[in-house]
């Protein structure tokens, strides 16, 4: 009695986020600070302290301390509160603003040239990313900043590196590697002994555990986390292990345990300002009323997780509260309402689809489609299995008759999806047929470009060039025979001098038309010299970086045309954009080749790429839809320019 009381005095308050004020310590720091990079620290430490348990106030205290590191323009600790900062909304499960933060501090980390905080802040992204559902954009940037951070051997952040790579498998669905991750993440924790680091790594471990139904495991890891996060205070782990320690035991069918668990979060979510963890505790607390037959106790609940879901933009809550709805009302009879929730689920997971189709690669559009239909069919069974305790307590034939109208009604629904879904596929695969058309049209276009080019590289050299060097010779050999005045021998060197430039820019020409190093050596090679090349005429720094590229194995006219889209972006870089500096990276994972392209110049509005009638341009959405790759532009006014190029080489 005493617990349904309390669930009903939640839902009542489940609008209301209370935050603490700033202790007087700060308080005195704020007003007014020392300018010097001590006090940047001090305040640093102070806000990033505040993250898990009053992002609020944090912001409050690390605001100021931003001013005060610009101020200074003390880069190194600008990046450290610019990171901590963004993890404030991070904590809120505000994730546009951490994006926006994020970007910044990459930027700023790419101006320094301090190449761990360049891989922390592409590894932050990844963390963003994944959040938002752009698993295949979140892997890259997370693989990308781990490789760098790896080479540093910082062992506290590769623990977190190690955390967040499981995080990404688990929302991939590969468990396995999720638990490798995670239990190298513990491992490496406990090496510290750094509690903190410790108490994260167990609950992050315990998910993996638990999404493969290994409880056991889980449990043990959340007991120690829980222990840990009590006695360091730090409200954000507490919480996170209590909701997980409920869910946990729903899925043991203890119900009761259940919900004293995620009724004991909810007060600590509130405090920090966390929305996605209260509406994430409301829903479990819904199924745990649903389960003991309190019906109007768990709509309650459930409408309470619905409004703040729905509020703060967070899709696949919303989804899972209208299923969890549509279950309730099936249970009351509302058959109408049931199948209005459970449609309104459906529509909210299609849109959830279509917007990740429009990041993610071919192969990660299949894992996540199979991914949905396990969790519908796993919903269905469900389903399946409330009504059927409904019909068992009812015993009557009119109940009977009611539930297997809503049968047939869910039926029907799914015939229909599955029709919506072939007819789909049909028109995918026209289009898919038409996209084959153009790119063996592009192929046949590049390749015979490319074949012009080296027979226009070879006359160049071998007949234009051989001309050059025998007229060079032959007035050479004149040189000596010829009596001439000091204004005759003068013109005569200078004519020599103009011929010696003419025979370097013909080969240059040659050069650019078709790199020997890229015919004779590989991608690898030509693009560091292509570089190099460069950065030493004092156009442009160029950073080059390949990670994971010794056994590339690509064909001559992909290579050619990865080369060429690198080229015009460079150009690009020199002609239009102002950049002094730019980074060129080349990697590959498993069956994937990545390059980034990036530089610190003026950026540009992205759509002025749909209407741009240049040729540059053109060139390189033509040579990417001819290798078949995703081709990724990330700019604004201001803020550098980011092109991202993946490749599936299986």
């Amino acid at each position: 009695a005493l617990l349904m009381a309390a669930l009903l005095i939640l839902v009542a308050s489940a609008g209301s986020v209370a935050q603490t004020g700033l202790p007087d310590s700060i308080q005195k720091m704020l007003s007014p600070p020392r300018e010097d990079t001590v006090t940047v620290w001090r305040l640093y430490h102070a806000g990033d302290n505040l993250l898990n348990n009053n992002p609020t106030a944090a912001r409050t205290i690390l605001r100021t301390a931003l001013t005060l590191a610009k101020k200074l323009s003390f880069k190194k600790g600008e990046l450290a509160i610019i990171r901590s900062y963004g993890g404030s909304f991070f904590t809120e499960d505000n994730m546009d603003s951490a994006m926006f933060y994020a970007r910044e501090r990459l930027q700023t980390a790419l101006s320094s040239g301090d190449s761990l905080e360049i891989g922390i802040a592409y590894f932050n992204k990844g963390s963003i990313l994944r959040e938002q559902n752009q698993f295949d954009s979140a892997l890259h940037y997370s693989m990308l900043g781990a490789g760098i951070i790896d080479g540093r051997g910082d062992k506290s952040i590769l623990t977190q590196v190690y955390n967040e790579i499981g995080n990404l498998y688990v929302s991939r669905a590969d468990y396995d590697k999720a638990i490798t991750y995670g239990r190298k993440a513990v491992a490496l924790a406990r090496e510290l002994k750094n509690t903190t680091l410790l108490a994260t790594s167990l609950t992050n471990l315990s998910r993996s555990y638990a999404e493969s139904k290994k409880l056991e495991p889980a449990l043990q890891c959340l007991t120690e986390a829980r222990q840990l996060a009590h006695a360091l205070g730090d409200l954000r782990i507490e919480a996170t292990v209590l909701e997980n320690l409920g869910g946990v035991k729903v899925v043991q069918k203890d119900f009761r345990g259940a919900a004293q668990y995620l009724a004991d979060c909810i007060p600590l979510y509130r405090q920090i300002g966390s929305v996605g963890g209260l509406a994430v505790a409301f829903r479990g607390l819904a199924v745990t009323r649903l389960q003991a037959g309190d019906f109007k106790t768990a709509f309650a609940l459930a409408d309470s997780a619905l409004t703040l879901s729905r509020a703060n933009n967070m899709e696949r809550e919303t989804a899972s509260v209208l299923r969890v709805i549509s279950v309730i009302q099936y249970a009351m009879g509302n058959l109408d309402a049931g199948y209005q929730s459970d449609d309104e689920s459906n529509q909210v997971l299609e849109k959830m689809l279509n917007d990740i189709l429009t990041h993610q690669s071919a192969a990660l559009e299949k894992k996540f489609e199979t991914a949905q239909k396990e969790a519908a069919i796993k919903t269905l069974q469900a389903e399946k299995e409330l009504q059927q305790l409904s019909i068992q307590k009812k015993n009557t034939y009119n109940y009977i008759l009611l539930g297997s109208a809503a049968g047939l009604l869910l039926l029907t629904a799914l015939l229909y999806r599955n029709y919506r879904q072939k007819q789909a596929l049909q028109q995918q695969r026209i289009q898919e047929l038409e996209k084959e058309k153009q790119l063996l049209a592009a192929e046949a276009v590049l390749k015979g470009e490319e074949k012009e080019r080296t027979r226009l590289a070879k006359d160049l050299h071998d007949g234009l060039g051989g001309m050059l060097s025998g007229i060079k010779y032959s007035l050479n050999t004149m040189k000596g025979n010829l009596i001439m005045t000091p204004e005759n021998q003068e013109a005569f060197e200078r004519s020599m001098d103009m011929l010696d430039s003419s025979i370097r820019e013909m080969r240059r020409v040659a050069h650019n038309m078709m790199p020997e190093a890229l015919v004779k050596f590989g991608l690898d090679t030509a693009l560091k010299d292509f570089c190099n090349d460069i950065t030493q005429s004092g156009a442009l720094k160029v950073s080059y970086q390949s990670l994971g590229v010794s056994d590339l194995v690509m064909d001559q006219s992909r290579s050619i045309a990865l080369y060429r889209i690198i080229q015009e972006l460079l150009n690009n870089s020199i002609r239009h954009a102002g950049a002094s500096t730019a980074i060129v990276q080349l990697s590959k994972s498993d069956s994937v080749l990545s390059v980034t392209v990036e530089d610190n110049g003026k950026g540009f509005d992205p759509a002025i790429l749909e209407r741009s009638g240049g040729m540059g341009w053109t060139n390189i959405r033509n040579r990417a839809e001819f290798m078949n790759a995703r081709l990724d532009v990330n700019t604004a006014a201001g803020r550098g320019t980011s092109v991202l190029i993946e490749i599936n080489l299986s």
